[in-house]
């Protein structure tokens, strides 16, 4: 069985060989981590969404994210509601808060959210709990996300403490988490928030749900409300808004930057470290390749040799990396209590080996030019 040439050039020095698995394999861990983040980054900015019961929101010009949103009237509502078609439209009241742990008595800031307990305005399981919503009727009373950092404190219902100068208590609990946008979220009535956020008014809305009827056509329910509301709101589908706070938080965001920077590094790291790693081989091996050049061995075989020499290479760093890639995975998503949905996904990996062998393949490229260039007399 013919062994290639390619093969054997790698497999002649087994240390560097491991060397250069480490190094590639290294730079392929660091794409994994940064698309991950990215990935969660995506998932964590816009897992708020699944949970509300709308088809169509409306959204305040100069909101940039759900998280940074800008209140407009109310009588939106109102109007939206006489769109043919709509079977309900909800108000959502959002904003930040600071919590005080009632163990440590430091102080977090929580995203909490509002809504009118008459309103089916949430997908929850726990919200569609006539015990629960009686329970958030309470003065003071809030549902708090058991995917809320562990700085929080207890979350046992019973639990009470002060929010922002305000007397609270934990009433219930539910799972929905806050990603990059909120350490911790809570859920309580509108009258709460009043309380909470005085002298704010119930008046100025967040976030509008509108609930269609069934059958409805939601294109032409999204393009009569855009004609009949004023400028002062936005008319969004839910993957039309969900795909906005998506590009915001990637592409206008310090955090985006870095998790796209991140991945621009790694893969600068996997060019040298290659390149460096068939320079040598190249180097080490110039006679060789000489010879094979007198005997009439054109530039494309060289070329053949080394591409096979990177293919090689990128296929036996990426299996560990993508092995210490799961691993690193799991262990984030259990660290942060599944706020930070990290997990390979078939497209990245198919993605990141596609990668991984474009970087090895160019780099080997850039190495051989030496002796593409090189007469044959010279090299001895």
């Amino acid at each position: 069985m013919r062994v290639p040439l390619a093969w054997l050039n790698l497999v002649h020095e087994k240390s560097r060989l491991l060397a250069a698995i480490a190094g590639v394999g290294f730079a392929v861990l660091l794409v994994f981590m940064n698309l991950g983040f990215l990935g969660a980054l995506a998932k964590s900015a816009t897992v708020f969404y699944n949970e509300f019961n709308a088809d169509i929101y409306l959204v305040s010009p100069l909101s940039l994210e759900i998280s940074t949103t800008r209140a407009f009237p109310r009588e939106r509502l109102y109007q939206a509601e006489g769109i043919p078609g709509v079977e309900r439209a909800m108000p959502l009241y959002m904003g930040y808060r600071q919590w005080r742990n009632p163990e440590t008595l430091v102080n977090r800031a929580v995203y909490i959210f509002a809504f009118n307990l008459n309103d089916p305005a949430f997908l929850l399981p726990e919200l569609q709990d006539p015990e629960v919503l009686f329970e958030l009727r309470r003065p003071e009373s809030v549902l708090m996300d058991r995917l809320s950092r562990p700085e929080f404190g207890p979350q046992t219902p019973g639990t009470e403490t002060v929010m922002s100068y305000d007397r609270v208590s934990i009433v219930g609990n539910y799972s929905l988490g806050g990603g990059f946008a909120a350490d911790g979220t809570l859920i309580t009535s509108d009258l709460n928030f009043r309380r909470f956020f005085d002298p704010i008014p119930l008046s100025l809305v967040n976030l509008g749900l509108i609930k269609l009827e069934p059958g409805a056509d939601l294109k032409q329910v999204q393009t009569a409300l855009q004609e009949v509301l004023p400028k002062d709101v936005l008319v969004y589908s839910k993957a039309e808004l969900v795909n906005r706070d998506r590009t915001y938080w990637i592409t206008s965001t310090s955090t985006g930057f870095i998790f796209g920077m991140g991945v621009v590094v790694s893969c600068i790291v996997g060019v040298v470290v290659v390149y460096q790693i068939l320079y040598t081989d190249i180097s080490n091996h110039m006679k060789q390749y000489a010879t094979l050049k007198a005997m009439g061995y054109r530039s494309g075989y060289l070329c053949n040799v080394i591409i096979q020499e990177a293919i090689i290479l990128a296929v036996l760093s990426y299996i560990p990396g993508l092995i210490i890639s799961v691993g690193l995975y799991a262990f984030v998503t259990q660290a942060t209590s599944g706020s930070l949905p990290v997990a390979m996904e078939v497209d990245r990996a198919i993605y990141v080996l596609l990668l991984t062998v474009g970087i090895c393949i160019i780099s080997g490229l850039v190495s051989i030019r030496k002796v593409i260039t090189a007469e044959p007399v010279e090299l001895f």
